[in-house]
């Protein structure tokens, strides 16, 4: 058994590394080439921005009067009320209107989910190009300059944005900040350098209308459509690239709960999209970069949660087996100078804020472990087909 528990620990600690450095250096190549990249000269067409809401009553209107900040020549602005049952088409109603180029529409439909609440919105757009953000977001008023120039590619069917948490009031909020930064958009910034982002977050994401209508839209089968959405775009022959500097502040979950239910509803919706592209998984003839992509996707979704338990549970009882306690203190220590580097790489790259680098010691074991446990309850009970339902995360309205 002991040998059985190093030979994992060992894997492990390789994979982590060169994940690691696979991470850092094609995030690296990626953010070189969108400072290459002439703002100036990229051409800016109208862009419709579709904001799906239910039951926002507390976020909705400062998240409205935010984009109207946008600098950015013309566009225009459709709210899809999905039946909320409080004050949240009234208040955005209070926005609506015209503001020079600009144009807030209000639209009330019977509750359906945000996917057929984005599908309302862009069946009405009469842009080329749509951004679909979630009501309980707000963005930098350069996101669609940014943006708009990885279009001038034609191959470019959807360009995600940069997702950041903006109540950093508590601890489990703070850890979410740094999560985003480290994990999430370092993990982005790479897939981005090749073209294969395998998930365009809800809070920004901008897309070709043609392209998004060609693929069906979003579907309502799974609780991640925004993940369902980005591989019916890759396989469909499009390219999705990352852009840092279109940023969407959100509001995190506050309370321990609330963020379980959080993680266990995207791993479930990422697995209920993989499933549905099964075929492709057993499939690289039909384009090696997606059958990457996808595998990259079910790793990090499961391989990658259960390593880093199983990893770190067998090194502390192979330590304590063989009586060498103070290898878990020095095991402990050496994956934190990693996460603090790894922190400090992907915060100096964002310009982010050097405060949340102390939360890179707590961040692996008793935050990312916490998550990646939940994600395994997830994956066994999706592949059991145990029922679940949306929910819907409380907001306090910190925008």
């Amino acid at each position: 058994m002991l040998p059985i528990a190093i030979a994992f620990v060992l894997t492990f600690l390789v994979v982590l590394i060169v994940r690691y450095v696979l991470l850092v250096w094609l995030g690296y190549l990626q953010h070189i080439e969108n400072r290459g990249r002439d703002d100036e000269r990229t051409p800016q067409p109208p862009v419709t921005i579709i904001v799906p809401v239910y039951n926002e009553a507390s976020v909705i209107e400062p998240a409205l009067r935010s984009l109207l900040e946008l600098r950015y020549p013309v566009f225009h602005v459709i709210v899809v009320d999905d039946g909320s049952s409080d004050a949240t088409f009234d208040r955005a109603m209070a926005v609506a209107g015209r503001y020079g180029d600009t144009t807030v529409r209000v639209l009330r439909k019977k509750n359906g989910g945000k996917a057929s609440a984005l599908n309302a919105g862009i069946a009405i757009a009469t842009t080329e190009f749509v951004l679909c953000m979630d009501g309980d977001s707000r963005l930098h008023p350069d996101t669609l300059r940014c943006a708009m120039r990885h279009f001038v590619d034609p191959r470019i069917g959807a360009v995600a944005g940069n997702v950041k948490v903006v109540n950093r009031h508590n601890l489990w909020t703070r850890l979410q900040a740094l999560e985003y930064v480290e994990g999430l958009n370092t993990a982005r910034r790479a897939q981005g350098f090749l073209r294969v982002v395998n998930i365009i977050p809800g809070p920004i994401g901008v897309f070709r209308r043609d392209a998004l209508v060609r693929a069906g839209g979003y579907d309502t089968d799974t609780f991640a459509e925004d993940a369902d959405l980005t591989l019916k775009l890759l396989t469909a022959g499009w390219h999705v690239a990352y852009e840092e500097g279109a940023i969407a502040y959100t509001e995190a979950p506050e309370r321990y709960l609330d963020l379980i239910k959080q993680r266990y509803r995207w791993t479930r919706g990422i697995l209920q999209a993989l499933r549905k592209r099964a075929s492709w998984l057993n499939s690289p003839r039909r384009g090696v970069a997606l059958w990457l992509s996808l595998l990259v996707m079910l790793f990090e979704a499961v391989v990658w949660p259960a390593m880093n338990v199983l990893g770190n549970l067998l090194f502390t009882l192979a330590a304590l087996s063989a009586g060498a306690a103070a290898g878990v203190f020095y095991w402990w220590a050496l994956l934190t100078m990693l996460d603090v580097a790894a922190a400090l790489y992907a915060i100096g790259m964002e310009g982010e804020d050097l405060r949340l680098i102390p939360y890179a010691i707590a961040y692996r074991f008793c935050f990312i472990t916490m998550i990646d446990v939940a994600k395994l309850f997830a994956t066994a009970e999706e592949v059991a087909r145990v029922r679940m339902t949306w929910g819907k995360l409380e907001r306090v309205g910190r925008l």
